[in-house]
Parts: structure tokens; sequence; C-alpha cells
């Protein structure tokens, strides 16, 4: 019996019991998780899918100029992260207000340049590897004073979803009737700006283990997914985390074991999950199909 669990301790346990990187990296990842899938359900239902990608790529100038003032300091690119990212929210918004574009077109267009200036100034004060490891990240490279970043959004996170739930529900099934309250009415934009803010936040959390580039899927392929499975909006939160958490445990290890780059190894295993929801999540294809057929027989 000892010798057939053997196998299955060193693939599966034995690198996290053995090896602190692998514990930070797995603490990360599972804190990452638990804050951000659910961001990535209300983006869903609201709507915004595309706003999440938008601000992961906007917050990498403010990361640039945090690199370029004090180095690999990861409170200075954080810090420079949220800023840029609630910046090019609040230009996004101020342009769809004043101009003919939508705020998808105005975020499309800011997005494009921030991520162009941002690689600009990372490779112009840093080296080529500095560049691979903002874009991509490196969740195995995690060090104690990220292990803290995560955590601290991820907890901050909750208790401030905890807070905005009610608002944030009612904002995105039924914003006539909070403008109309007059409880909420007059503030119902901080639920926008609060909720922006968390967003913004977790996507700086995540570049740390998955890169600027990568952050948003972790963030996103598991909200979609969860919705072919449940059509209740908490069990989608429950099961977007859950996902989540799975695709960054399986990730982890296969970065360990095949030695491949671990954060789009992580999006990658959320996207194997992502199309097996596809075929066979109750609204997938195969269910969906043969539900067809079997009511026309």
């Amino acid at each position: 019996m000892e010798t057939s669990l053997n196998p299955v301790w060193d693939l599966l346990i034995g690198p996290f019991a053995e090896f602190a990187f692998m514990r930070r990296a797995l603490v990360a990842t599972l804190a990452l998780s638990l804050s951000a899938a659910p961001l990535g359900v209300f983006l869903t239902l609201r709507r915004m899918s595309l706003l999440g990608d938008a601000l992961s790529h906007a917050v990498l100038p403010g990361v640039a100029i945090g690199f370029m003032l004090a180095g690999l300091s990861l409170s200075a690119m954080a810090l420079g992260g949220v800023i840029a990212g609630m910046l090019v929210a609040g230009i996004a918004g101020l342009v769809s207000k004043f101009t003919t574009l939508r705020e998808d077109a105005s975020l499309a267009a800011i997005y494009l340049v921030a991520l162009a200036l941002g690689v600009t100034l990372i490779t112009g004060h840093g080296t080529q590897l500095d560049l691979l490891h903002i874009l991509f990240g490196s969740a195995l490279g995690v060090d104690n004073a990220g292990l803290l970043l995560v955590a601290g959004v991820a907890s901050v996170s909750l208790l401030a979803l905890a807070v905005l739930y009610r608002g944030l529900v009612l904002e995105t099934f039924d914003p006539v009737f909070l403008n109309a309250s007059r409880h909420t009415g007059r503030g119902s934009w901080l639920w926008q700006q609060g909720f922006l803010m968390l967003v913004v936040i977790n996507l700086v959390a995540g570049f740390q283990t998955l890169g600027t580039l990568m952050a948003v899927g972790l963030m996103m392929l598991p909200a979609v997914s969860s919705r072919l499975w449940h059509d209740t909006l908490p069990a989608q939160l429950v099961n977007a985390s859950i996902q989540a958490m799975l695709a960054g445990c399986a990730g982890l290890l296969l970065s360990y074991h095949f030695d491949t780059p671990s954060g789009p190894t992580i999006i990658g295993c959320a996207g194997v999950l992502y199309f097996v929801s596809l075929l066979v999540a109750p609204g997938g294809w195969l269910p969906r199909w043969w539900n067809t057929t079997h009511r026309v027989a």
C-alpha cells in the first residue's frame, strides 16, 4: 500500500511538502482565486468582461514607472499599478461622457496606448528578463512580501465584496431601482467606483504571480465557465473560486514537473476547465444537444 501511494505523493503532494517556494506560490494562488474569480462573475453579469482585460493592460505604465523609480520593488510597482489602473478607468469614463464614443471603445484605445507605453518604459530602463517577469509573472518566485501583498488584497477584497454585495447585485440586475432609491440613489456611483477599485487591486496583486498579461485570466475564465454550470449568483461565485483554485493547483504542479512558465500554465489549466465546461456543463453543448434530440424524438 505504501509503495502504491508514493507516486501520488511525488506527483501531487511532494512538491508542496518539500519546497517553501511551492507552498508560497500555492497560498498566493489560492488567495487570488478566492478574491479575483468572484469579481469576474460580476464583470460577466454586467457585460463588462473586456473591462478586466483592458485594466490588466492599463496598469502596466504604473508598474513600469514604479520599476523605474525603485527597481523590482513590489510596493512601488503595486502602488503605480493601482494609480494607473484607476486613472485609465477615469479617463475612459470622461471620454465616453464628453464625446460620442462608448466607454468600451475609449477603454480599448486607451489600454493599447498604455500597454505600448509600459513596454517602452520597461525596455528602456531594464532588461528583457525584467520585461518578461512583469508581463508574465512568476508564481514560483513569489517571496514573503509578494505573499503578504496577495493575502492582504484577497482579505480586503473579500470583506469589501461582502459589504458592497447588495448594492452590486442591485446595480447589476436592477440599476433603475438603485438609482431611484432615496437611500442609495445619490451615492450609486460609489458602487461602481468601489467595484472598479476592487478589480484594479486584484489585477495588481495578480501581476506578481501571473504577470500583467495573465492576471485577468484567473479572474475571467473561471467566471465565464461558472455561468455554464449554474443560474444562481451565489452558486456561480462559489463555482468560479473552486475552478480558479483547481486551475492554480494543477498549473503549479505542471509548471514544476515540466519546467514550464507558471503563469501561462495556470491560465492554460483554467482554459481546459472552460472547454470541458463548454462540453459537459448543463449550459454546454452536449446537454443541450441531448435535450434537443430527445425532445425531437
